[in-house]
């Protein structure tokens, strides 16, 4: 289980800048939150080292990429034990198509997003990784007919 960190408010804001914009400077975030520039760095530091900072990464917007089609897909597993899960979870993170995925509660061991250019090529990722896998009981597949919300950095809750 993970731990809490002992975080104060100067920590907050700075997760707070740093949630919608990662590249920001270190100086306009000092500007922003009442620190010094070599404070902020510090506790940047200090946030990536205790893993409350675990990636900086980019929202891409899949339609400037090649087109894409994307399924929502449930996967029940035969045995819901943490081997097959484990073993499952391990399989589709090496999956570049697999562009997001939770173990969930419920029907479903699993909710998988999947990002393909063509109905072929989910095809043949269904095939491949699902079908053919023998810890798959069953899955189910939605297709996206049009976005409604995006995932939006302003909208994140602070979870503290």
């Amino acid at each position: 289980m993970t731990e809490n960190a002992d975080l104060d408010d100067f920590d907050h804001r700075i997760i707070a800048v740093v949630r919608l914009n990662n590249l920001e400077p270190a100086r306009i975030i000092a500007q922003r939150v009442g620190l010094s520039e070599s404070a902020v760095l510090r506790r940047l530091r200090r946030l990536r080292a205790i893993g409350v900072i675990v990636a900086d990464v980019s929202v891409i917007d899949p339609a400037r990429l090649k087109p894409a089609i994307t399924m929502h897909v449930l996967v029940q597993l035969q045995h819901s034990n943490l081997r097959a899960e484990q073993a499952f979870a391990m399989k589709i993170q090496r999956q570049p198509e697999v562009v997001a995925a939770w173990h969930v509660t419920g029907q479903t061991d699993f909710l998988l997003i999947v990002a393909v250019p063509s109905i072929e090529e989910y095809q043949r990722f269904s095939d491949e990784i699902l079908a053919a896998d023998e810890d798959v009981r069953m899955f189910e597949t939605l297709v996206s007919l049009r976005e409604i919300v995006r995932f939006d950095p302003l909208r994140a809750q602070r979870l503290t």
